[in-house]
C-alpha cells in the first residue's frame, strides 16, 4: 500500500470512529509505529486529525460545536444508563447534598435516583430542575440565569454567584471532552465558568463521561484532572486512555 493510500484509509477511519490507534494502524497495515505516526502528523498538517498519547483523534472533535440537546439524547443512550447506574455508588449519605450538572448522562443519573434515599440537590439545569422536582424524596434548590438553548444549562455572572455560596457533598458533572493534557473541556465559556464554580463548590466530584468524550478536547477547559476524584464511563473506553488516566491519579469506573 501506498503512503497516500495508507493515509486515505486513516482519514475515513478518523472520518467514521473519532479516533485512530497507532498499534492498532500499524498491526492493520504492516507497518512501524513510527510509520503511521508520520501518516498522523501529516493527517494533522492537513487539519484532519490531531494527534494524541498513543495515536489520533478527528479534528472535529476539536472544535467550538455541539450537539443539541435532543441529538446528545439519542447518543450513547445504553452506555449513558450504564454509567449513571455505577455512578449511584458515589451518592452521598442519606440526607447528603448533591450538584446536578446539566446534561444527558445527568438526566439518566435523576431517573435512577433511589426513593428511599432522601437529598438536598442544586442545578442549574433547567430539564434536571424539572425531572428533580417530581421526586418526593428530594429538596430541590434551582440557581437561574440565562438559560442556552443548545444545552437548557442556566449560565452568567447571577449563576455563578450563587453557585459560590453553596457548598455540597458531591457534585455530579458532564463535559462535552476530557483528555490528560487538557483536563475536562466544554464549548461554551459561560458553561466553563458554571462548572468551573461547580466543581470548586462540591467535597468531591463525580464525572458521568461517555467513552466518545475521551481523548477529546473543546474550546474551553474548566477543570485540571486533578480536580476531579471520580470517572465514570463506559467499557468502552480505550484501555491505554484509561491507564493514563488512572497514573494521573483519577479513580475510574467502567460501567
Amino acid at each position: 500500500m501506498y503512503a497516500a493510500e495508507r493515509r486515505a484509509a486513516l482519514a475515513q477511519r478518523l472520518e467514521q470512529h473519532g479516533r485512530v490507534s497507532v498499534l492498532d494502524a500499524a498491526a492493520e497495515f504492516g507497518v512501524s509505529g513510527e510509520t503511521v505516526r508520520r501518516d498522523l502528523a501529516a493527517l494533522e498538517r492537513r487539519g484532519l486529525a490531531r494527534r494524541v498519547h498513543g495515536g489520533a483523534v478527528a479534528r472535529t472533535s476539536v472544535q467550538a460545536v455541539e450537539l443539541d440537546l435532543r441529538e446528545r439524547e439519542a447518543r450513547q443512550s445504553p452506555q449513558k444508563q450504564r454509567i449513571a447506574a455505577a455512578a449511584l455508588a458515589f451518592l452521598p449519605p442519606v440526607d447528603g447534598s448533591i450538584i446536578v450538572d446539566a446534561g444527558t448522562s445527568t438526566a439518566a443519573l435523576i431517573d435512577l435516583l433511589p426513593d428511599e434515599h432522601t437529598l438536598t440537590a442544586v442545578t442549574h439545569g433547567i430539564a434536571a430542575a424539572a425531572q428533580l422536582s417530581r421526586l418526593e424524596q428530594v429538596d430541590l434548590h434551582v440557581i437561574g440565569g440565562q438559560v442556552r438553548g443548545a444545552t437548557g444549562a442556566a449560565i452568567g455572572a447571577g449563576t455563578v454567584a450563587v453557585y459560590e455560596t453553596v457548598g455540597v457533598d458531591v457534585a455530579f458533572v458532564g463535559a462535552n471532552g476530557l483528555s490528560v493534557e487538557r483536563g475536562l473541556t466544554t464549548v461554551d465559556f459561560g458553561e466553563a465558568a458554571v462548572k468551573r464554580t461547580i466543581v470548586a463548590r462540591a467535597a468531591r466530584t463525580v464525572v458521568l463521561a461517555d467513552s466518545s468524550k475521551l481523548d477529546t478536547d473543546y474550546l474551553v477547559t474548566f477543570a485540571p484532572l486533578t480536580s476531579v476524584d471520580v470517572l465514570v464511563t463506559d467499557a468502552d473506553a480505550p484501555a491505554e486512555c484509561v491507564a493514563r488516566l488512572r497514573d494521573a491519579g483519577m479513580e475510574v469506573v467502567l460501567a
